[in-house]
């Protein structure tokens, strides 16, 4: 007898998530999907993700979120906080009014996309593993206040993917910092990941039921930043950037040996 597949909730039918939510179909998935933009929810349809309007403020949640969890056992939560241009917005305050309807939803399992920027940047570029301290700044003390909001919960099973910086198909290495003057940490460590392998990481867990876990996920070079960025541009045609190398530089290098094993999973796409 064939067992039926989960329903999936992708929260975040973006750059990263509607790849995916294309993906899970193509897997014989049933994938609810959301977007912030009315013009997207028939580029949703057309390609069989059940499509919802659904948007997070610092008033609440706008849209049927409800209808969007329904029937689904697994939910996949990819929202930018956007604490880079709003601060000061109150990132936990809105994943808290989330959890609520995840409380009450079929939702088992979870799997969150975070980001490797919660841990701090130092002079010794440190090994950092799943265990390493967090850094005290704003930004990163409310995505881990976060990460712990749906850790703790007992309703649901969360595994949190803390993924380095993602480039992929209209976001390539070289445009990021391409003409730019004064770039500091020239001599940092670049830790970035592909959206191929972000994708397969996620698919990786749902279908091996790696839950109530915490992973680094970033690929790595041995070369520098400014050795990195220099090379990008230059094979590209991209104006090269110009660096600061006068001041320190700080930074770290992301360790995803633990992914690795636990997964048993060999990285697509080599920096």
């Amino acid at each position: 007898m064939t067992l039926l597949k989960p329903k999936i909730s992708v929260i975040g039918c973006g750059w990263l998530g509607f790849p995916l939510a294309k993906k899970l179909i193509k897997r014989n998935y049933e994938v609810h999907g959301s977007t912030t933009s009315k013009a997207k929810l028939s580029a949703l349809e057309a390609v069989q993700i059940i499509p919802f309007l659904i948007q997070f403020t610092s008033e609440g949640i706008v849209g049927n979120l409800k209808s969007c969890l329904k029937e689904c056992q697994i939910l996949i939560v990819n929202i930018p906080p956007g604490l880079r241009k709003n601060p000061e917005s109150d990132y936990v305050k809105k994943m808290e009014s989330f959890v609520n309807y995840i409380e009450n939803s079929s939702i088992e399992n979870v799997v969150f996309i975070g980001s490797t920027s919660v841990y701090e940047d130092e002079e010794n570029f440190p090994v950092i593993t799943e265990n390493s301290p967090t850094s005290k700044a704003s930004a990163p003390k409310q995505l881990i206040a976060v990460e712990a909001l749906f850790q703790r919960n007992k309703k649901f099973k969360t595994t949190i993917l803390r993924f380095s910086g993602l480039y992929g198909p209209k976001r390539h290495p070289a445009t990021y910092l391409s003409g730019k003057s004064n770039i500091k940490n020239p001599e940092a460590p670049v830790n970035l990941i592909h959206r191929n392998d972000c994708i397969a990481i996620i698919i990786s867990i749902i279908e091996n039921n790696i839950w109530n876990a915490v992973f680094n996920a970033s690929n790595s070079t041995k070369l520098n930043k400014k050795e990195f960025y220099t090379k990008a541009c230059q094979l590209t045609g991209l104006v090269i950037p110009e660096f600061d190398n006068d001041s320190i530089s700080t930074g770290k290098i992301i360790d995803s040996r633990k992914l690795i094993h636990d997964l048993n999973y060999n990285f697509q796409i080599k920096l």
